[in-house]
């Protein structure tokens, strides 16, 4: 049993010391590059018609029917076909936007590093928590209210992972429609301006993980001492 307990003072210390070095050094630096990232020609503005693609899925010459021939025949005579139904994209696969696949490669790594840094600061907060008493709370308060805040960066993070992934099934699907309906044009520039919307979408998540590192930084800064010390001790006033 005194081995796992000094195993887990152990971890407390590391945990604490990681995440001092997580705000020290790690938040100032991040906060720079991204605001380096954010204010680059990758993320302006002014480039957002050039993330748009255009899809290789050309207009098929349209279907002459013969006089004597109507519709319902040719398609009772293409019934008589035996195999699974298919979906053909004559220049082969129809690729993802590389534009805005650039943009994602870039800002993923980011997200998951703003999640595995919240997790640290949080448990090392969590534990800095003391027992629960009557009286001399302040600074427990400023604790939980720190820990609520780093808890809604992190919730905040996971939420910009499930809008990449929802962004690529959206655009699936309207691919799949192009692909058949190919002569509705409202169905091509449907892509063009979900291309466009993520931009945008990535651009501002660039923004908002600067000012959650920014915030989280301030916020720590400021309260240090009543974060790490969060009741001060009575016992000197009695002298």
């Amino acid at each position: 049993m005194a081995e796992y307990e000094e195993k887990i003072e152990q971890y407390r210390k590391d945990l604490e010391e990681n995440a001092k070095l997580i705000i020290k050094n790690d938040f100032p630096k991040t906060i720079m590059e991204l605001n380096d990232l954010l204010t680059s020609d990758l993320f302006d503005i002014k480039n957002m018609p050039n993330v748009t693609v255009k899809l290789n899925l050309p207009v098929p010459d349209p279907v002459v029917l013969n006089s004597h021939e109507s519709l319902g025949k040719r398609k009772r005579l293409d019934d008589d076909v035996s195999g699974s139904l298919v979906m053909s994209f004559p220049d082969g696969m129809v690729p993802c936007n590389e534009h805005i696949m650039k943009l994602i490669n870039l800002m993923k790594p980011q997200i998951m590093s703003l999640i595995e840094r919240c997790n640290q600061i949080k448990m090392w907060i969590q534990l800095l928590i003391p027992r629960i008493e009557d009286g001399n709370n302040f600074g427990v308060s400023i604790q939980e209210d720190t820990l609520s805040e780093v808890r809604q960066v992190e919730g905040e993070a996971g939420a910009y992972l499930d809008q990449i992934s929802r962004y690529f099934i959206t655009r699936a699907k309207l691919v799949s429609k192009v692909a058949k309906y190919p002569h509705v044009g409202d169905y091509r520039q449907s892509v063009k301006e979900i291309d466009e919307k993520e931009f945008v979408n990535l651009r501002l998540i660039c923004a908002e993980l600067r000012n959650s590192y920014l915030g989280m930084f301030d916020l720590i800064s400021k309260n240090k001492e009543k974060i790490i010390r969060p009741r001060t001790s009575n016992s000197q006033a009695l002298y």
